[in-house]
């Protein structure tokens, strides 16, 4: 699955906190796995051996608590937000990140291989499906929330974003606080 659908679901499962930083925390928490991806700026050879495997497991989801719960306002509800989307992250690359990129859920005690063979590509329907989902989703939010995924990049576009589809889709119209 490609990072921006990582992101929005993970953004979308963070709309009960109240600050715009814990949904932050929680989308990066969601973004973290592909950490490892950097490996990738050591060569292609140390990419393909060494993402999924870094950062794609347990030692991985204890950083990312650590670091999304000292630096949260909602510190509980983070953490359990954060591990959630960390391991939903994980669950969509067992199913959607192309035959062979298992996981290596225990490095570095271990290098066991996690897959399922059912495992769709990357460019596949599936994900995109998914994607279209996530995508309209997050733009839906706009409607109980006042808010879009675009909260992360710029609290000035989303409020565009956000006024144009109440305008759009609201009965009441922008009527109150983008």
């Amino acid at each position: 699955m490609n990072p921006i659908v990582h992101a929005e679901l993970s953004w979308l499962l963070a709309q009960g906190l109240r600050e715009r930083r814990d949904r932050l925390l929680v989308t990066c928490a969601g973004l973290a796995p592909d950490l490892d991806g950097l490996s990738l700026l050591a060569g292609e050879e140390f990419y393909s051996r060494y993402h999924h495997v870094i950062f794609h497991g347990y030692v991985g989801a204890l950083v990312t608590l650590a670091v999304c719960t000292a630096l949260a306002r909602q510190r509980a509800a983070v953490a359990l937000l954060s591990v959630t989307a960390f391991h939903g992250h994980l669950l969509c690359d067992l199913a959607g990140s192309g035959p062979g990129w298992p996981i290596h859920y225990l490095w570095p005690q271990s290098l066991e291989a996690w897959s399922w063979s059912g495992q769709w590509n990357l460019a596949s329907w599936q994900n995109s499906l998914i994607g279209l989902a996530a995508t309209l989703a997050c733009l839906a939010c706009a409607l109980p929330f006042r808010r879009t995924a675009l909260e992360l990049l710029s609290p000035r576009w989303d409020a565009e974003v956000v006024r144009t589809v109440r305008r759009r889709f609201s009965r009441q119209g922008d009527s109150g606080p983008a």
